[in-house]
C-alpha cells in the first residue's frame, strides 16, 4: 500500500477502512468509516480534494482524480463520493460528484462536474460527459449515457446490499 502526503497534506484513513496493499492514495483524500479500497486503485488528491463517504467501495484498478484550482476556476473540480456507493472495477472518476447509494458499472468513466444524484445505476462501460446530471432512481447506459428506465424496487434495494457485501468482505480480508 502506498499512502503518501502531498505538499504536507496527508490522507485521512479511519481504522475501520480497509485499503489493499496494492492501492495508492496521495494527498488530500479523506475516507469515511468502513470504506474499502481494492487492489490497483489510485486516488490522487494532489491538486484538489477527494472525499469518500461511509460504507463505499472502490474496486480493483479504479482511477480517481480531480481538476486543479486556478484563477479562472477558483474551486476547480474536487471528487465527492457519497455513502454506500459501489464503484466497479476499472472505473475512472474525475472531478465529479456521486450521490449516496449509487452503483457504477465496470469501466464507467465520469468526467468533471458531472453530478450523479443518489440512487442511480450506471451500466458497465458508460461515459458520463462533463457537467451532465443523472437523475435519482434511473438506470443510465451508453457512451455518452442516456436515461434508459426507472430502477425497479429490487435494483433500488441492491444498492444497500452491495455496499454491505463489500463492508463484510473487507472485514474478512482484515481478519485473514
Amino acid at each position: 500500500m502506498s499512502i503518501r502526503p502531498f505538499k504536507g497534506i496527508h490522507p485521512t484513513i479511519p481504522n475501520t477502512a480497509w485499503v489493499d496493499d496494492g492501492a495508492y492514495i496521495y494527498g488530500d483524500v479523506v475516507l469515511g468509516e468502513n470504506v474499502s479500497i481494492w487492489p490497483g486503485a489510485v486516488m490522487r488528491g494532489d491538486v484538489n480534494h477527494i472525499r469518500i463517504g461511509n460504507d463505499s467501495n472502490v474496486q480493483d484498478l479504479c482511477c480517481l482524480h480531480v481538476s486543479h484550482k486556478r484563477e479562472s476556476d477558483p474551486l476547480g473540480a474536487p471528487l465527492i463520493i457519497g455513502e454506500r456507493v459501489t464503484i466497479g472495477h476499472q472505473v475512472t472518476l474525475h472531478g465529479c460528484t456521486i450521490g449516496d447509494e449509487c452503483l457504477l458499472g465496470i469501466g464507467t468513466i465520469v468526467l468533471d462536474r458531472a453530478i450523479i444524484e443518489p440512487r442511480v445505476m450506471v451500466g458497465a462501460g458508460s461515459l458520463v460527459p462533463p457537467g451532465k446530471v443523472l437523475k435519482s432512481g434511473w438506470l443510465y447506459l451508453g457512451r455518452p449515457v442516456k436515461e434508459v428506465r426507472p430502477l425497479t424496487e429490487e435494483e433500488l434495494a441492491h444498492f444497500a446490499y452491495s455496499a454491505q457485501h463489500y463492508v463484510r468482505l473487507a472485514q474478512a480480508y482484515r481478519e485473514s
